[in-house]
C-alpha cells in the first residue's frame, strides 16, 4: 500500500474484556494478561519485527506487541524497514541478521518473498482464526502456492472521496451516489467560487488509485483480476475506455484544481490541505481513509464533522468499487526466534490484537470480529464497517500487485504514464499503448 509522504496515521468505546485488561497491562508496563498460550510462556525470548511504519503508526503498533508481551512474556523488538521493503529485508537474509516477523505492504512483495523460499507457512491455529475472521479475498492474497503466508493485519480503504461540509452546503449540492453525479456536483462546486478536486498529481501512485477505482466498478472485478496478473492487456477496450472515463475529470479545469499543471506540483499531503487548509482551494480530495487522519492531525479537523466524505460512486451501470491496501504478517524462514514469531502472528490474526489498535486511532482492520465499538468515532467505524461488509468484492490495490519497476517506482511505468496523461489526456489510446508496453517489460511477457 503506498504511503503518505507525511508522518500520519494510516492508511479509532466498550472493548472486550480481553482488550480492556490487555490495555491495563500494557499501561502498567508489564504483568500477565490472558494468553494465547499462557502467561509467561514466551519469557526469555525476543521477537524481532520489521515494518514501514513510522511516527503515530509505529507507536501504535508497539502498543498491540505491548500486549502481545503482556500475554506471553516475550519481549519484542521493532525495526523499521524503509519503505523499499524488499531490499530491506534481502540484505537482513544475507547479512545473517534477518527479522523475525515482516509486516509487508504489497502482495507483489510477499509473492516475491514467498517464491525466494523465504517465508514459512503460518500455523494451523492462525489460519483457523483468520478463515474465522477474514473474508477468503484477503486469505487469497495472502496465499501463494497454495501455502498461506501472509496475515493481513492492517487495512486500508481507499475508495473514499473526502470534502468540507462548509463548501457542500454553500453550493447547494448532496453527496454524489454515481459517476455522473459526481461530475455534476463538482462543476456545481466550481460555479460556486471553489474547485472540485484537489489532485495529487506529483505522486504518482494517487493516480492509480483513482483510474483502479473507475477500472474496477466500470470493468467489474474479474477483468480487474486478470489485468492485475496482466493476463489482460491494457491496450484492452475495458482499459480504454476507464481512461477516457477518468479523462472527464482530468481535463475540466473546474474540476481541478488549478488544472493539471498545479496538479502535477501537488504531493498527497498538499492535496489534503488544499481542501482542510487555513485556505481551501477545492472542496473534495479523492483518496484513502487516512485523508481524515491528516486533516485530523495537520490541520485539526474534526473526522464526521469538518471532514467528511462519501463512498467512491459507481460508474456507468457498474457497482461502487472498494479499493483496499493493507499490510500482511509473514514469518520468515530464517527467523531466530521461530516458535515466538509464529505465535506473534496467531496473536494478531484475532480480533483483540486489532481492538488495541482501533483503539488508538489511524487503524481499519479487515476482521470482521472487530467490535464496532474499538474504533473511537463513528466516521472511522463507518469506514471499517463499510471495508468488511464489501466481503469478497474488495480488491486489492493492482499497482501494489504488479512489479515495482511498473506499478511502484517514481517516474517510471504507471506512475510517470498517468502523469503524462493527467497533463495531456486527449489520447486515452496512446495512454493506454504505453502502459502495455511499459506492463510487458516488467511482467517479462
Amino acid at each position: 500500500m503506498r504511503r503518505p509522504a507525511a508522518p500520519t496515521p494510516r492508511t479509532a468505546g466498550t472493548v472486550s474484556a480481553v482488550f480492556a485488561l490487555a490495555l491495563t497491562v500494557t499501561a502498567c508496563g508489564g504483568g500477565d494478561g490472558p494468553a494465547t498460550g499462557g502467561g509467561g510462556a514466551l519469557k526469555g525470548q525476543t521477537v524481532t519485527v520489521a515494518g514501514v511504519w513510522t511516527g503515530g503508526e509505529q507507536k501504535n503498533f508497539k502498543k498491540v506487541l505491548d500486549a502481545f508481551s503482556a500475554q506471553t512474556g516475550a519481549k519484542t523488538v521493532f525495526v523499521p524497514s524503509g519503505d523499499n521493503v524488499s531490499t530491506f529485508v534481502g540484505s537482513k537474509i544475507e547479512g545473517g541478521n534477518a527479522p523475525d516477523v515482516v509486516l509487508v505492504p504489497q502482495v507483489g512483495v510477499l509473492q516475491q518473498f514467498a517464491k525466494a523460499g523465504w517465508l514459512t507457512p503460518l500455523s494451523e491455529k492462525t489460519t483457523t482464526t483468520a478463515t474465522a475472521g477474514l473474508a477468503p479475498v484477503w486469505k487469497n492474497y495472502g496465499t501463494v502456492d497454495g501455502a498461506y503466508y501472509g496475515l493481513y493485519f492492517k487495512a486500508a480503504h481507499k475508495s473514499t472521496i473526502w470534502y468540507a461540509p462548509e463548501a457542500i452546503t454553500q453550493a447547494g449540492v448532496n453527496e454524489p451516489k454515481s459517476w455522473d453525479e459526481l461530475l455534476k456536483a463538482g462543476r456545481t462546486l466550481a460555479d460556486s467560487g471553489l474547485p472540485a478536486f484537489a489532485v495529487a498529481g506529483e505522486d504518482g501512485w494517487t493516480l492509480t488509485d483513482w483510474f483502479e477505482n473507475v477500472y474496477l466498478s466500470q470493468a467489474g472485478p474479474e477483468k480487474y483480476d486478470r489485468l492485475a496478473r496482466h493476463e489482460l492487456q491494457w491496450t484492452d477496450e475495458s482499459v480504454v475506455t476507464a481512461l477516457t472515463t477518468l479523462a472527464e475529470v482530468f481535463k475540466d479545469k473546474r474540476l481541478v484544481a488549478g488544472g493539471a499543471q498545479l496538479a502535477l506540483r501537488t504531493d498527497f499531503p498538499g492535496s489534503v490541505e488544499q481542501v482542510f487548509g487555513p485556505e481551501p482551494k477545492a472542496a473534495m480530495v479523492y483518496e484513502g481513509d487516512f485523508v481524515g487522519g491528516v486533516a485530523k492531525d495537520e490541520f485539526g479537523k474534526k473526522p464526521g464533522e469538518d471532514a467528511k466524505f462519501f463512498p467512491f460512486p459507481a460508474v456507468g451501470t457498474g457497482t461502487a468499487p472498494v479499493v483496499s491496501g493493507g499490510d500482511a504478517a509473514v514469518v520468515l524462514k530464517d527467523a531466530e526466534n521461530a516458535d515466538g514469531a509464529m505465535r506473534l502472528v496467531e496473536f494478531l490474526a484475532t480480533p483483540e490484537a486489532a481492538e488495541v489498535w482501533a483503539a488508538a486511532g489511524g487503524f481499519l482492520s479487515p476482521n470482521k470480529n472487530v467490535k464496532p465499538e474499538a474504533y473511537g468515532d463513528d466516521t472511522t467505524r463507518a469506514t471499517a464497517a463499510s471495508l468488511v461488509s464489501a466481503g469478497d468484492s474488495v480488491r486489492f490495490d493492482m499497482s501494489d500487485q504488479a512489479p515495482a519497476a511498473f506499478g511502484g517506482t517514481k517516474g517510471a511505468g504507471e506512475w510517470k504514464i498517468l502523469q503524462d496523461f493527467l497533463r495531456d489526456p486527449s489520447n486515452p489510446k496512446a495512454t493506454a499503448a504505453a502502459l502495455e508496453a511499459a506492463a510487458a517489460k516488467a511482467y517479462g511477457n
